[in-house]
């Protein structure tokens, strides 16, 4: 059975940080691009970031891009979002996923993802 669970939302303030975990099981882990998304009330989920398999290529959102770094552990079967400077205009439930098929290249779409987290809320706000 294949799981992913996210954790380390919250509220901090403007300016500040947080670290996301996603930690899964159930698939070959370290044979999988991971990505995170966000969805904000009332917008489309869009993506944040992706790493593949061997966490040498990295993609971001240019939204993201300079304050947000994505990381791997396979040892762990974890992924992780480490997210400063952070904006309001974060506000929003994050959620990562991975594809069913191994290797291949981050995408950006949505549809590219068979598997979700249940997400975390992650609150930007003074």
């Amino acid at each position: 059975q294949v799981q992913l669970v996210e954790s380390g939302g919250g509220l901090v303030q403007p300016g500040g940080s947080l670290r996301l975990s996603c930690a899964t099981s159930g698939f070959t882990f370290s044979s999988l691009v991971m990505v995170w998304f966000r969805q904000a009330p009332g917008k489309e989920r869009e993506f944040v970031a992706g790493i593949t398999w061997t966490g040498t290529t990295t993609d971001y959102a240019d939204s993201v891009k300079g304050r947000f770094t994505i990381s791997r552990d396979n040892a762990k079967n974890t992924i992780y979002l480490q997210m400063n400077s952070l904006m309001p205009e974060d506000t929003a439930t994050y959620y990562c996923a991975a594809p069913r098929t191994t290797y291949g290249r981050i995408r950006r779409t949505q549809s590219a993802y068979v598997y979700w987290g249940q997400g975390t809320q992650v609150t930007v706000s003074s």
